[in-house]
């Protein structure tokens, strides 16, 4: 049984280049794909950047924002952002910290996974002023509850509404 730490005590003390505030635990790297859990403290920046891979940022505790493209969004634990293949992506918070799973796709040619190697997010030179003062401004919205809620559920029943 091989079992992978990371969280609290795992983490490399130091983002990939691009970033702020963020520390990072690569849990799984290979030619077939990636797994890191991802950490961004208050006030914590990803720097815009794109790669050819199809990414997934599962966002596990706290919340923060993030971009596709020039969308912009506010997302909160129990979410997951597709960051599409060659596509400018980032992520940010402001007042409170974010965790998050990403998982990264090698593209379907089969080549390597490139820019997951450590450090090596690099803003595109054309984006370098999103971050260039810290964390990225965002409007937006929280989305809307739905209009009839699922009933309560208490404690012994799993995660409570």
């Amino acid at each position: 049984m091989e079992i992978r730490r990371f969280g609290i005590g795992h983490r490399q003390k130091d983002g990939p280049r691009g970033t702020h505030g963020v520390e990072a635990t690569p849990i799984h790297v290979d030619d077939r794909g990636a797994v890191a859990e991802i950490a961004l403290k208050p006030n914590a920046a990803i720097a815009p950047h794109s790669n050819p891979n199809l990414s997934y940022f599962l966002v596990i505790e706290g919340g923060g924002f993030v971009r596709v493209g020039e969308e912009r969004e506010r997302v909160a634990a129990g979410e997951a952002v597709v960051w599409p293949p060659n596509v400018v992506h980032a992520a940010w918070t402001e007042l409170t910290p974010m965790r998050a799973i990403v998982v990264e796709f090698a593209p379907a040619s089969g080549a390597e996974l490139p820019g997951l190697e450590a450090g090596a997010i690099e803003p595109p030179a054309d984006l370098a002023e999103d971050t260039a003062a810290g964390a990225l401004s965002a409007e937006g919205e929280l989305t809307p509850l739905p209009a009839v809620l699922p009933p309560h559920r208490g404690s012994a029943d799993g995660e409570p509404w």
